[in-house]
């Protein structure tokens, strides 16, 4: 239970109505796998000591006696075991008998749930036999005292991001869930015993309310539905346990299976979640049951999408590029529009970050219904540049239907070093960042020229590492880039691509292909000399620590583990290690650069802009950030 992580089990037994002897050793067996598999929590479907399908026979003392009997059982083979198992059972106590959830721990009765909405319509008349749950009762349960109640929190003292809340079934199919309740007084892990039969397209219902309930209240959310054994007199059960995490689906059974599901939920993610999101309120209230499970480190089962800004399957990406091209045209436009600018100028490098810049503008042309040709794409040769990229970077601007201007440098940075006193042989920082501040004197120039805009092309990547020349590539009108990371970069050009006449797919293609590199350094042999990922590390890997150190202000020990498992087999712990301190120094040391950005569309959950999602002081230590 390192680092918030916390293993969370579902398990359907095989059932048999009105066996309870039979059914309970078949949950002590799943209880006794889920332990062994290192989960902290399992729950199991509603009325599964019985079977949910008993109808009228929860009214009767031999079934009531039976079930009790074997919730003892299974009380009992809880003893040593380091989880809390949540089993559906029916209590008959006073004037009702309640459709019941009872928590269990290490032979202890933690506490006792019911159902509070008892569906009565279509194929449920469960009002029929059940009585809704009471506010609060104290019973004796299988020999022990315990208390029956509504909002009932299970807390953990030895993990405290661990708050279990129980709902069942119908609970939540209704308007005010009572997980919204449970969530707000502190449950951040909230279980399900279900018993939910199965239509068609209810599945994907199912699996959308359990998954929204979890993203609505930043919780982790158990579901458990009753599956095979259960009486087929008129209704199918298909077991469909989920597993989910803030809206997203960590596991799910297949159907019509039995069996243990786990997932692995990360509570401290929740928690920051929920830290970071002023408008979720806590309420006071909830009755605490305090218990303690063993501190373990788990051997994660769970592996984090190596790219997380990039959606996995290809039909989310498409959606997801299509969507940030059009974020990212509509914000231009609209700043255009605004200032009555008709002009835009584009340092066009033959690159990938300006190769994305030049798209966006072009699109945000045709939003505004100008002709393209206001667009001046400016290829401004260095001591660096390669015919490659110079190629790629004028056949870009004819496909595009673009002005086109290669104003070459050499001169005027020689000048310039001349008037400096910088010996041109000296391949130093001043040698590199004297061509990127003139580069960006051109464009500014041009700009005053024309009435046009300078559009900014460097991305959120090389904003977090300070990878940009301050006062030079730095510097821009807008950014359309600002907060799109260089992993991202790479799929929406390629994404573009896909959708273009087959002349401007080729030079994307080629473009794509090109060494990521700023082409400040002479090549060596006609080929680029200098590449970015060689002085400052991969960039999978540095988008992969922003998202996780910024976004969730994880620790870097945290995400180092994450990243072990993300990238496992393609970068050694030492590397990995390397490239996340290199990160960290980066991201503290060059944090004046992103406190005077220029304005920027957001188009994504991370963003470094001053005037929004981040600040930070310029003169932060990163003492807490070095491992």
């Amino acid at each position: 239970m390192k680092d918030g992580f916390f293993r969370l089990a579902a398990a359907t037994p095989a059932v048999r109505p009105g066996d309870c002897a039979g059914n309970a050793d078949r949950i002590l067996a799943l209880l006794e796998e889920a332990a062994a598999r290192g989960a902290g929590a399992v729950v199991f479907p509603e009325l599964c000591v019985t079977g949910y399908t008993c109808g009228d026979l929860f009214l009767t003392v031999p079934l009531q006696r039976a079930a009790e009997e074997a919730l003892g059982k299974i009380l009992r083979g809880t003893a040593g075991l380091p989880l809390v198992a949540v089993v559906g059972f029916p209590l008959a106590r006073g004037g009702g008998v309640y459709n019941a959830a009872a928590a269990l721990l290490d032979g202890k009765i933690l506490g006792v749930t019911a159902k509070q909405n008892l569906p009565n319509y279509a194929e449920f008349y469960e009002a029929r036999q059940f009585a809704p749950c009471p506010e609060r009762e104290e019973i004796t349960l299988c020999g022990q005292r315990c208390v029956l109640a509504r909002d009932l929190l299970f807390c953990c003292e030895t993990m405290p991001e661990l708050c279990l809340g129980i709902e069942i079934c119908e609970d939540l199919w209704v308007a005010e869930p009572p997980s919204a309740v449970l969530a707000r007084q502190g449950a951040t892990v909230l279980l399900n015993p279900s018993a939910s039969d199965e239509v068609v397209g209810k599945a994907e219902y199912r699996r959308a309310l359990v998954s929204g309930q979890s993203a609505r209240l930043l919780a982790a959310y158990a579901y458990a539905d009753a599956g095979e054994g259960e009486s087929s007199t008129d209704l199918v059960f298909s077991g469909q346990n989920l597993i989910c995490e803030n809206g997203a689906v960590l596991a799910e059974a297949e159907p019509f299976t039995t069996g243990l599901l786990c997932a692995d939920v990360d509570l401290q993610r929740l928690v920051q979640e929920r830290r970071r999101t002023t408008t979720w309120r806590g309420l006071p209230g909830g009755e605490r049951v305090w218990f303690r499970l063993p501190a373990r480190e788990l051997a994660l089962e769970r592996v984090f999408p190596p790219m997380p800004f990039v959606p996995e399957d290809r039909g989310g990406l498409a959606r997801r590029c299509e969507t940030i091209l059009a974020l990212q045209a509509n914000g231009l436009a609209t700043r255009l529009r605004h200032t009555g600018v008709r002009r835009a100028v584009v340092g066009l490098s033959g690159g990938l970050d300006s190769t994305l810049a030049l798209l966006v503008t072009v699109r945000a042309f045709h939003l505004l219904g100008l002709d393209p040709a206001g667009v001046t794409a400016v290829s401004m040769p260095g001591f660096g540049t390669t015919s490659r990229t110079k190629n790629n970077a004028a056949g870009l601007a004819r496909e595009l239907g673009v002005s086109f201007r290669e104003i070459p440098i050499g001169e005027a940075v020689t000048v310039h070093f001349r008037d400096i006193g910088q010996d041109p042989e000296r391949r130093d920082v001043t040698y590199e960042n004297a061509q990127a501040r003139e580069r960006t004197q051109v464009l500014m120039d041009l700009a005053n020229q024309s009435g046009g805009l300078v559009i900014g092309t460097g991305d959120l990547s090389e904003l977090a590492l300070g990878w940009a020349t301050y006062n030079g590539d730095h510097m821009s009108m807008y950014g359309v880039n600002a907060s799109v990371p260089k992993t991202l970069v790479r799929h929406l050009v390629a994404y573009a691509a896909g959708k273009s006449p087959e002349g401007l797919a080729h030079i994307l293609r080629d473009i794509l292909d090109t060494p990521v590199s700023p082409e400040l350094l002479p090549p060596v042999d006609g080929v680029i000399s200098q590449k970015t990922e060689d002085l400052v590390g991969p960039y999978e890997l540095h988008d992969y620590f922003l998202y996780y150190l910024v976004r969730f202000g994880f620790t870097p020990e945290k995400v180092l583990r994450m990243a072990l498992r993300s990238f496992e087999g393609r970068y050694p712990e030492e590397e990995i290690r390397k490239w996340l301190g290199v990160f960290c120094r980066r991201f503290f040391a060059q944090q004046f650069k992103r406190s005077c950005l220029p304005d920027g569309p957001k188009v994504g959950s991370v963003t470094l802009s001053p005037r929004g999602d981040w600040r930070m002081p310029s003169d932060a230590s990163p003492a807490a950030w070095t491992f």
